[in-house]
């Protein structure tokens, strides 16, 4: 066996243990598993997932019910790297186990999802957002699908360009 395929067992074995010690997703049977989705609901508000993954959450400053919370949006952000829409992390959550979320959390993704933050954080706290989102059961429609740079889009969205920037430092000396 090559060093990579050890390697990839092994995170494999780790994952499953760390998804089969945090237990099986279902309604809260315990303090324990009440406390982790509480966390999750914590930890999704003052990241800001809702600002993105949640429909007019922004504009209703916040006040947005929580059966409505992270189905995604067909609103865009284009930039550079095309345009991209925030998923209905309900439905694309539901359909990934807890060791497959441990992985997806910590791989980059497009932008502007700020992923880094999502590696930042520990085991536990992803499995709490995990469970949290799980909790609120599948809800909404899937999002548009990522756009290159140059194709069309036929929705809303939010264009990420820099303006007014200095000029670099090699051109401002003449």
């Amino acid at each position: 066996m090559t060093i990579q395929l050890l390697a990839a067992a092994l995170l494999t074995t780790l994952l499953a243990q760390t998804a089969t010690a945090a237990g099986p997703i279902s309604s809260p049977s315990s303090s324990r598993d009440a406390n982790l989705v509480e966390r999750g609901k914590y930890l999704v508000k003052i990241s800001g997932c809702n600002d993105c993954h949640t429909p007019g959450y922004m504009p209703a400053d916040g006040q947005v019910p929580q059966r409505l919370w992270l189905t995604g949006s067909a609103v865009g952000f284009q930039g550079a790297w095309g345009t991209t829409y925030p998923s209905n992390l309900r439905l694309s959550m539901n359909a990934l186990s807890e060791a497959e979320w441990l992985v997806r959390a910590r791989q980059p993704m497009r932008p502007p999802m700020p992923w880094f933050n999502l590696q930042g954080m520990t085991d536990r706290d992803l499995l709490a957002i995990y469970r949290f989102v799980r909790s609120l059961g599948p809800a909404g429609e899937p999002t548009p699908v990522a756009a290159a740079p140059g194709e069309p889009v036929d929705t809303p969205y939010f264009e990420f360009m820099p303006k007014n920037l200095p000029a670099p430092a090699h051109q401002a000396r003449r």
